[in-house]
């Protein structure tokens, strides 16, 4: 069985974050995490919970197989929030790109530029600067293509 420790830095790992920057995620400590990555301490049912949202997963699924207590798993949420305004806003953004070539009206298009720089002036994660940074090149070449 592994143990979660491992299994978090092993995520962490995988999206090629350092551990300052998913204790920045997750609203802990670098020291925290450390010492939940080597195995010093079990983090309790909120960090947990934060840090599957982060890796976009529910709780349960993230304790799963893992050597956390099983009395402490049971008292997880069994929902977590795991996506950003910024993942939903681009997403939403796609919908209506998809629409206008469905049905042919640009009009759905009207405001997206304007909502998705707001949205990048309060932003600061890197990766989703990126993200919305392809968004708004595909607004504005949605924008240059109806005209």
């Amino acid at each position: 069985m592994e143990s979660l420790g491992k299994r978090i830095a092993k995520l962490r790992a995988c999206l090629g974050w350092t551990q300052q920057e998913l204790a920045e995620r997750a609203a802990v400590s670098r020291v925290a995490l450390s010492h939940i990555e080597s195995d010093i301490s079990v983090p309790g049912e909120r960090t947990v919970a934060l840090l599957a949202g982060v890796f976009g997963m529910e709780a349960h699924d993230l304790v799963a197989g893992t050597t956390y207590p099983m009395a402490k798993a049971d008292r997880l949420p069994l929902v977590v929030a795991r996506h950003t305004e910024a993942e939903l806003q681009v997403a939403l953004l796609d919908r209506d790109l998809a629409l206008v070539v469905q049905v042919g009206d640009p009009s759905v298009l009207e405001g997206w530029t304007r909502r998705l720089s707001e949205l990048r002036a309060i932003t600061l994660d890197r990766r989703q600067l990126d993200l919305l940074d392809q968004a708004l090149a595909r607004a504005a070449a949605a924008a240059i293509a109806r005209r």
